[in-house]
């Protein structure tokens, strides 16, 4: 968990050259996940803030800490997608530690989400869907993200096995960076189980 200056080049060099690729139109988003002590955040986030990200994701299970590193630096920060109920986002909305609140709804469950957006909404706090579980968790979690009052954006994992498609009956259609509802009851999306055998 210890940074170095290696590191700490190689992720200005990462997010200098994305930004001088994509321009200043797309927003950028760096994941530090739980890689560092605060040191370690906070000395990167200082390097990297002139390229202008929308936030840093940082992870941690303790609020005091997360608010600290929030303090010290000038790139907002999301986090909290690996906490569990509403009990444990409470400490981190009461100690004001971030600024947008991921939520995994297929780990939390829908109503369990909606009640963690909705304390995120009183916190001032905006939402971020946490999604990398297939097409499934896409539509369950695009559901989470209709409901809700305080959306900031939804994840979409793109990065995956080539066979994926196939593990589903529909797959999510993307407009425009928006999520198009299909006419399917239920969910709108169901696991083939037979291809699922195949590749087990």
């Amino acid at each position: 968990l210890d940074i170095s200056q290696k590191i700490i080049k190689d992720a200005d060099r990462w997010i200098s050259g994305l930004r001088n690729f994509l321009g200043d139109k797309i927003n950028i988003a760096l994941d530090l996940n739980f890689n560092f002590k605060p040191e370690g955040y906070i000395k990167i986030a200082r390097e990297i803030e002139k390229h202008n990200l929308s936030w840093l994701e940082i992870d941690s299970y303790d609020p005091e800490t997360l608010n600290y590193i929030k303090n010290a630096i000038k790139i907002p920060i999301t986090s909290c997608e690996n906490l569990y109920g509403l009990r444990q986002y409470k400490p981190f909305f009461d100690a004001r530690s971030m600024h947008t609140v991921s939520v995994d709804v297929i780990w939390n469950g829908l109503t369990e989400s909606i009640k963690i957006a909705n304390l995120a909404e009183i916190n001032e706090m905006n939402v971020t869907a946490h999604n990398f579980n297939g097409h499934l968790s896409t539509f369950i979690s695009m559901h989470f993200c209709s409901l809700i009052n305080n959306l900031k954006i939804a994840e979409v994992d793109v990065d995956d096995v080539p066979w994926k498609d196939e593990l589903f009956s529909f797959k999510p259609t993307i407009n425009g960076g928006k999520f198009i509802f299909n006419n399917q009851s239920g969910w709108g999306c169901e696991l083939n189980e037979k291809i699922l055998a195949k590749y087990r």
